[in-house]
């Protein structure tokens, strides 16, 4: 795995400008098979090896679910969040 903690399993970039990126990080993580993608609207999400998912839309609303599944939000310019359990 390099010293990196995970190795590359797939990349890319299709023709609308949408970005992918997968990782494996091993047995060990909670999530083995974690990945990324950001688009060409601004959006973006994340897929983490230790289980927590974040969302960031075009408009800035933004998701945080933790590996225990509590999920957090915030909404573009309001500063202020809200909690609760899936």
């Amino acid at each position: 795995m390099g010293g990196k903690g995970y190795s590359y399993k797939s990349s890319g970039t299709n023709s609308g400008g949408n970005h992918y990126c997968a990782r494996d990080y091993g047995s060990s993580a909670s999530n083995s098979n974690s990945y990324h993608y950001s688009n060409s609207d601004g959006s973006y999400y994340y897929s983490n090896p230790n289980g927590s998912t974040y969302h960031s839309s075009s408009s800035g609303n933004a998701t945080y679910t933790s590996p225990s599944g509590n999920t957090y939000t915030s909404s573009s310019g309001s500063g202020s969040g809200s909690s609760g359990k899936k």
